[in-house]
């Protein structure tokens, strides 16, 4: 199938986001933002799970509970991640590199599924990496899966209105561009974030 010539720029958006993030995370290289490529380690456990303030939230062992403020841990597995009903809290909570990494993912891996796949994947039954190497995978495999949609919609599917029925955002009172934009904004957002925390990680060790 052809891109519909106002999908490609939001493709390439996507795309240069996803090798972007996924470069910071794993090395040996990344994209400094300059045309230069600067080293950089892969991410390690103890830097995934890092909190750099008190209050933070994370993802945790199901047995210990909730961290400070969330209510309940979002995902299925031994480990979740630190959650809270509307209204969320205020200010809201610092959150780790494995929480963003979390976050990121589920929402690609379940909106890939509401749009092309059975939509029936909930946020209870997602799967919570603790570990720095199971995380930066799964985010490659969601990315890969909407990207797999993206490649599949065509003009009307941009402007069908539920085209993804997501269900936990305004999936389904949008066109599917603005949720494709939406998408967009989110990987751009909260991989800005991992960086910064790398490079807080990184500049608050010695060595």
């Amino acid at each position: 199938m052809t891109t519909p010539p106002r999908l490609g720029p939001l493709l390439d958006q996507f795309d240069f986001a996803c090798e972007r993030l996924v470069g910071r995370l794993r090395g040996p290289l990344m994209d400094s933002g300059d045309g230069t490529d600067t080293p950089v380690g892969p991410l390690t456990d103890e830097e995934h799970l890092w909190e750099p303030v008190p209050g933070c939230w994370s993802v945790r062992r199901r047995a210990a509970g909730p961290g400070p403020r969330a209510t309940h841990l979002d995902g299925a597995g031994d480990w979740g991640r630190d959650a809270a009903a509307h209204p969320h809290p205020w200010p809201p909570p610092v959150t780790t590199i494995a929480w963003r990494l979390s976050h990121l993912t589920e929402m690609l891996v379940l909106r890939a599924d509401h749009t092309a796949g059975s939509r029936s994947a909930t946020r209870e039954a997602h799967p919570v990496h603790a570990d720095a190497a199971g995380a930066v995978a799964a985010l490659e495999s969601g990315a890969a899966a909407w990207r797999a949609v993206l490649l599949k919609a065509d003009d009307a599917a941009l402007d069908t209105v539920g085209y993804c029925t997501y269900p936990y955002g305004s999936d389904a009172e949008e066109p599917f561009r603005d949720i494709v934009w939406w998408v967009n904004q989110e990987v751009l957002h909260h991989g800005a974030e991992i960086a910064l925390l790398r490079d807080l990680h990184r500049a608050g060790r010695p060595d």
